[in-house]
């Protein structure tokens, strides 16, 4: 993603001169994009994290040059537009989530940009794909929203130690009940000092300052790989009158659920793939909401005349999807795509598609991702495609699946997993 915000060809009233005051003005115009806020129980799109984050970075961002900024983690644009209002005329930014993107993007071409510009003709955001290299060179300023994972923020703090410059400053902000002291030991493990800052509104922030030479000349630890013999996984990626795999390699960015293991939803979902649809019906599969890329690689593997595509919100599990296939041969066969939720899907396109839906947001269960999933599910499939879903069994999905895709019946269960089948009307 690249974006220069010009002048509008009708400017809006003159925006106010004083930063402090065009940074009030601006975020509070943001909204929690494609929501418009009004939900009471719908996201924010500038919590306490983002101000004390700002606030706290405010005095580094006024001394602060061109290439001197990197935003990640931002949910709703609220870091980068504040960090280009107070500061340079250009951030970069990288995020997982790619509906984060699409809300950055939204926000740059909303008319609070003249705010953000201030009395300068252009400012400039510069995207980068997930922690590509290049995103830290020479950073001095580094602002992140604390990601919920230990590996994650690993893979973050890695990767400014090898790329940043020597004076850089981390400033990773989150809400006070997610934090650990784990964080620290993290960020200590490649950054000489290490504190926090006073917590405000229940968020507090971590200042990570001089990189440690050996942190420096590290190699990376992510993608983390691990050599899978389990015999559910085995017996699931062999082909009809094949012999089975001697293994299967799962490779996982920080960011990845589950990590380099296999997860006890997927194992229970491969459980069942003695029922799944036979090779001759099996020319188009997915792996909808792909993680580390398991079931894309399954997929592969079994059928090995289909055509397989794995799709994901997040940029590290689209980039552990495309790892894992190429660590098994099925790289040229595995087509990886990001987007939300299955959105962007052709019509009526496939035959078969394996789900484990994500049902946690930190602590939180979350089922709205699911539902879209269905949705999208069956929207793609061909009349009589299958879709075949593996969830917590509390959730009772059934009901849900009937609605979105078509008949389904319990094909397994347990007291944790349920695995489902509907079949596209």
């Amino acid at each position: 993603m690249h974006h220069s915000s010009e002048p509008d060809a009708t400017p809006d009233p003159t925006p106010p001169a004083d930063p402090a005051a065009r940074l009030a003005a601006v975020l509070a115009e943001l909204t929690p994009w494609p929501e418009d806020g009004s939900r009471p129980d719908g996201p924010v799109a500038v919590d306490a994290t983002d101000r004390l984050l700002l606030d706290e970075a405010a005095p580094l961002l006024t001394t602060a040059g061109p290439g001197d900024v990197v935003i990640v983690g931002d949910r709703f644009g609220a870091l980068a537009l504040g960090a280009l209002t107070l500061g340079p005329g250009e951030v970069r930014t990288s995020t997982d989530a790619v509906t984060a993107e699409a809300a950055l993007r939204h926000h740059l071409g909303e008319p609070l940009m003249a705010a953000v510009r201030g009395d300068r003709d252009e400012v400039d955001v510069k995207g980068f794909d997930h922690l590509e290299p290049g995103l830290f060179d020479g950073a001095r300023l580094v602002l992140l929203q604390l990601p919920s994972s230990l590996a994650e923020l690993t893979e973050i703090a890695e990767a400014i130690a090898r790329e940043a410059a020597d004076d850089v400053t981390v400033l990773a902000g989150g809400r006070v009940k997610h934090m650990t002291r784990s964080m620290n030991e993290v960020l200590a493990a490649s950054f000489t000092d290490v504190r926090a800052s006073l917590a405000r509104q229940k968020s507090r922030v971590l200042v990570a300052t001089g990189v440690r030479p050996e942190a420096r000349e590290a190699a990376a630890s992510f993608p983390a790989r691990a050599v899978l013999r389990d015999d559910e996984l085995l017996a699931a990626a062999t082909p009809a009158g094949g012999a089975p795999p001697e293994s299967v390699t799962v490779a996982a960015h920080g960011g990845t659920f589950a990590g380099p293991a296999l997860d006890l939803g997927t194992r229970f979902l491969l459980t069942t793939a003695d029922k799944w649809p036979t090779a001759d019906r099996v020319h188009d599969a997915l792996d909808l909401g792909s993680g580390t890329g398991l079931l894309a690689t399954v997929l592969a593997l079994r059928y090995p005349e289909a055509r397989v595509v794995g799709t994901d919100r997040s940029a590290a599990a689209v980039a552990s999807t495309r790892a894992t296939a190429e660590a098994n041969g099925a790289g040229r066969r595995v087509v990886v795509v990001r987007g939300d939720a299955g959105e962007g899907l052709e019509p009526a396109s496939l035959d078969l598609i394996l789900l484990n839906p994500p049902f946690h947001d930190r602590a939180a269960v979350r089922t709205d991702a699911a539902h879209r999933m269905f949705v999208a599910a069956g929207r793609a499939l061909r009349q009589g495609g299958e879709l075949w879903c593996v969830f917590n069994t509390a959730l009772h999905y059934r009901q849900a699946l009937t609605r979105a895709v078509g008949p389904t019946v319990h094909i397994m269960q347990n007291p944790k997993f349920t695995v489902t089948r509907s079949r596209r009307r």
